[in-house]
């Protein structure tokens, strides 16, 4: 029998279709599972079932009920609230807030996440995996994530992770999803998954690095949550919270007068937008048109997508993958891209902006991503992306990354957005806005802070990745 995906085909053994379940979709097949399990079944270790590794709530694998998502925006009377879209993103400082007293019923209580715990995507794109941080504690994950509760007794869960979101681990995973327009997996479609033993130094060694891994994810957080925080209350702007950005009437009802009045939308004169930047401008301030390289701004080249192998390729990232931890992007011909035009990739501490979407509060439209480090520099950029490079002489890369990140930052660039439903921002208007200044010194403070989230953020991709390896490697060793 032979299973036909879009452009691959499997030659599928009979006796496979009993191991199957005589299930007649590609599931099973294509997913790499079977050639997985058969390849975990002829090691020689122990292996052990997933379920007897795990303790808490439901034996310790378990989603959650449906139920009805009410938001808030005051963190006092709300949780931070991850779904499995929002957990593969490295910075979780703009999650949304879940109803306190909903999260803390009995109902909810149990989708509190704690470090350790292993986050896997049940419903609609299916294995996509997270390893809970340190500073997610006191998170609550949605129905839509799986988690997976190691017993440290049983499994070091830095090595379970390191097992499961590998190339033998998520073929297992996903083999057990069902569903015809929405695809789902359940608990105890993985509660049988074999996990190989391979003593407790090794396992040890690999979950060191994963907790090394998440104490750094954790120090980039606080890192660049800092950074921002100092800088505005440094420069006596105010940063509102999305609480306070709604608490804010002043855009119920305004009257604007201007000789030139351009462009004719209430939006783009929001005085909410406008008390702040007139605070800015009561400073030190410096207009952003002056302060970086205009041709990175007025770029925008599209092209065709010319889909090629990794060999003769150059990763793409578009909007969406650019602000996940481990952004997964489109293969494309490296010799046509950049022939097309160079600037596909970026140079070191640019600044990107998704600067095309719709204006939900938690969509990325305006928001930015940092780009540094050499796997981020090796990868090329689509032209949905504004590119904001600085000029060092004038102002360090990180200080102003620090300041377009924040709530103000965000706020500034959505007052920018033209268009109907899609949003655009538009080189010849975002250069206009006022960015406050420090004294030298604490603008280089600041942006110093903001380099080294961001080397913490890549050394743990680093040890996260070589963890991965290492018991890839250790099961194709077949010890």
């Amino acid at each position: 029998m032979t299973f036909a995906s879009f452009k691959n085909a499997r030659i599928v053994r009979s006796g496979w279709l009993d191991e199957g379940g005589r299930r007649l979709d590609c599931n099973p097949y294509m997913s790499g599972a079977l050639e997985a399990r058969e390849t975990l079944r002829n090691l020689s270790v122990r292996k052990d079932e997933l379920g007897t590794l795990t303790a808490g709530y439901a034996g310790g694998i378990y989603n959650g009920p449906i139920f009805k998502r009410n938001y808030v925006e005051s963190p006092e009377n709300g949780v931070p609230f991850i779904s499995s879209g929002t957990m593969l993103q490295a910075d979780l400082s703009s999650l949304p807030l879940l109803r306190r007293k909903d999260a803390e019923s009995s109902r909810l209580s149990y989708l509190r996440l704690k470090p350790g715990m292993i986050m896997i995507s049940c419903s609609g794109t299916i294995g996509r995996m997270c390893y809970v941080r340190p500073d997610m504690e006191g998170v609550w994950s949605s129905q839509d994530v799986l988690k997976v509760a190691p017993d440290p007794g049983l499994v070091p869960p830095g090595y379970l992770y390191a097992f499961l979101s590998g190339r033998f681990g998520v073929p297992l995973v996903v083999s057990g999803t069902y569903g015809a327009i929405i695809q789902h997996i359940e608990p105890e479609h993985i509660a049988d998954l074999p996990v190989p033993r391979f003593g407790s130094e090794f396992e040890e060694r690999i979950h060191c690095k994963v907790e090394e891994a998440g104490r750094r994810l954790a120090n980039f957080q606080g890192l660049l949550e800092e950074a921002t925080s100092r800088l505005f209350s440094s420069a006596g702007v105010p940063n509102p919270s999305p609480a306070e950005w709604r608490e804010d009437k002043r855009d119920t009802g305004f009257t604007v007068s201007s000789a030139n009045l351009e462009p004719l939308r209430a939006w783009n004169h929001s005085q909410r937008v406008r008390r702040i930047v007139d605070t800015i401008e009561a400073g030190d301030f410096s207009v952003l048109g002056n302060v970086i390289d205009l041709d990175w701004i007025r770029w925008r080249v599209m092209f065709k997508r010319i889909d090629a192998d990794q060999e003769n390729g150059i990763e793409v990232l578009s909007q969406k993958p650019l602000f996940h931890l481990f952004p997964e992007g489109r293969w494309i011909s490296r010799k046509y891209l950049l022939n097309h035009s160079p600037r596909y990739v970026v140079p070191d501490r640019t600044i990107i902006v998704a600067k095309q979407g719709t204006l939900g509060e938690d969509e990325l439209f305006c928001r930015c991503e940092f780009i540094t480090g050499e796997r981020a520099l090796n990868r090329a950029y689509t032209d949905h992306c504004m590119r904001i490079v600085a000029r060092p002489e004038e102002i360090e890369p990180g200080y102003l990354f620090a300041f377009l990140r924040s709530n103000t930052g965000f706020r500034i660039l959505r007052g920018l957005a033209e268009g109907s439903k899609q949003q655009d921002l538009h080189w010849r208007t975002v250069p206009e806005i006022s960015i406050p200044r420090l004294p030298a010194i604490d603008e280089t403070e600041i942006a110093d802070m903001v380099y080294r989230a961001y080397a913490d953020r890549n050394l743990a991709v680093d040890l996260m990745t070589e963890a991965t390896r290492a018991v890839e490697s250790k099961i194709l060793v077949g010890e």
